[in-house]
C-alpha cells in the first residue's frame, strides 16, 4: 500500500474478520475520524469475544495523556497499554538518552496469521502522505507476534531477555532494533547489506541525518561504482531536520551519491532496495534517533518480486 487510505481500509477489513485476537502497535494514534473507526471496529470485535490489545507510544500518542481513553477502551473490552510515560523511570543524568527510547514500531497482527507493518500511523493529518505499508501472511507473522509480546512486556515493566539473532530460512524476516543492550539487529543488517552491494542502492527516507557508520558505507559503495540514490522530502514535517540533512549533502554528493528531493505531499516511506535481490521496509528512518535510540522493526527479504 502506498497511500494511507488504502492501508487503513485493508487493516480495518481484516480487523472485521478477526476471530481470536487483534494486536495493534502504533507510534501515533489519534482518535479522529480514522482513529475512531479503528476503535469502533475493535470494540465491536471485543464484544464478540476477540482479544483486543492496543500498544501505543506515550510520546507519539501524547494527546491521550491524562485523558479518560484508557478507562473508556477498557469498558469496551479493549486493553490499552502505553509504552513508557514521558518521564522514563530509569531517567537520570547518566542516562539522559533514555528520553529517546520510543516505541516507533507500527504493527497490526490479526489472529496470529495476518500482519501489517510499514510507515503509516493512525492520524487523519497524514491522509495524503506518500507512505509504504505491507500486508503479509506466513511464518514471519509469528515473529511479528512475538515481537509485539516482548514490547508489551517492556511497557508493563517486565524483564525481557535479550533476543538472540537466529536467522531463519524464511523468505521474509521481521527484524527489530532494540537500543537497550545495544541489540540493534536491523541497523547491523542494513549496514551489512550496503557493504555487500554490487550494482545499486536505492533509499527512501523522510528524515536523513545518518550516523557516521551509515555515511561511511554509502560513500564507500559509491566510490567502488555502486549507484547510490536517495529520495528525501524537499520539505518534511520537521524543518529543523531538513536543515540538519543538508549539512550532509556536500560530502555525500562529492562521493558520487545522488540525492533527490521529493516535491508535493510529504513522503514518509522508509524503504531500501539493493541490487534487486535484497529489500527492507518498515519503520526505520535513516537518522540518528531511529538508528540508535528507538525501538524499530522492518521486513527484510531476498524475494526479488517483492
Amino acid at each position: 500500500y502506498t497511500t494511507n487510505p488504502t492501508a487503513w481500509k485493508a487493516m480495518l477489513e481484516d480487523c472485521e474478520e478477526a476471530e481470536e485476537s487483534i494486536d495493534l502497535e502504533q507510534f501515533i494514534f489519534v482518535a479522529d475520524e480514522i482513529g475512531n473507526k479503528f476503535i469502533d471496529v475493535c470494540a465491536r470485535k471485543a464484544k464478540e469475544g476477540v482479544k483486543v490489545r492496543f500498544l501505543w507510544d506515550a510520546a507519539g500518542s501524547f494527546t491521550f495523556s491524562g485523558s479518560s481513553i484508557v478507562e473508556d477502551l477498557k469498558n469496551k473490552g479493549i486493553e490499552l497499554i502505553f509504552f513508557k510515560t514521558l518521564f522514563p523511570r530509569f531517567f537520570s543524568m547518566h542516562n539522559y538518552r533514555s528520553w529517546y527510547f520510543r516505541n516507533h514500531r507500527r504493527t497490526l497482527v490479526i489472529d496470529g496469521k495476518v500482519g501489517f507493518t510499514g510507515s503509516i500511523c493512525v492520524h487523519g493529518y497524514m491522509k495524503k502522505w506518500r507512505d509504504t505499508h505491507v500486508r503479509i501472511e506466513g511464518p514471519v507473522v509469528k515473529d511479528m507476534q512475538k515481537a509485539f509480546e516482548r514490547m508489551l512486556d517492556r511497557a508493563q515493566g517486565k524483564r525481557v531477555a535479550r533476543r538472540q539473532d537466529t536467522r531463519r530460512n524464511h523468505e521474509f524476516e521481521y527484524i527489530t532494533n532494540t537500543p537497550l543492550g545495544k541489540n540493534r539487529q536491523l541497523y547491523n543488517r542494513v549496514v551489512e547489506a550496503i557493504r555487500g552491494s554490487k550494482k545499486y542502492i536505492h533509499i527512501t527516507s523522510p528524515y536523513f541525518v545518518p550516523t557516521h557508520r551509515i555515511t561511511r558505507v554509502l560513500r564507500l559503495a559509491a566510490h567502488r561504482g555502486v549507484e547510490v540514490k536517495i529520495i528525501i522530502p524537499e520539505h518534511s514535517d520537521f524543518p529543523i531536520v531538513d536543515l540538519a540533512a543538508r549539512t550532509f549533502f556536500h560530502n555525500i554528493l562529492k562521493s558520487g551519491v545522488k540525492i533527490y528531493l521529493y516535491k508535493g505531499e510529504m513522503i514518509h516511506s522508509k524503504t531500501i532496495v539493493i541490487d534487486g535481490n535484497w529489500a527492507t521496509m518498515g519503520t526505520l528512518n535513516i537518522d540518528h534517533i531511529s538508528l540508535l535510540y528507538n525501538f524499530e522493526a522492518n521486513i527484510v527479504t531476498y524475494n526479488e518480486k517483492f
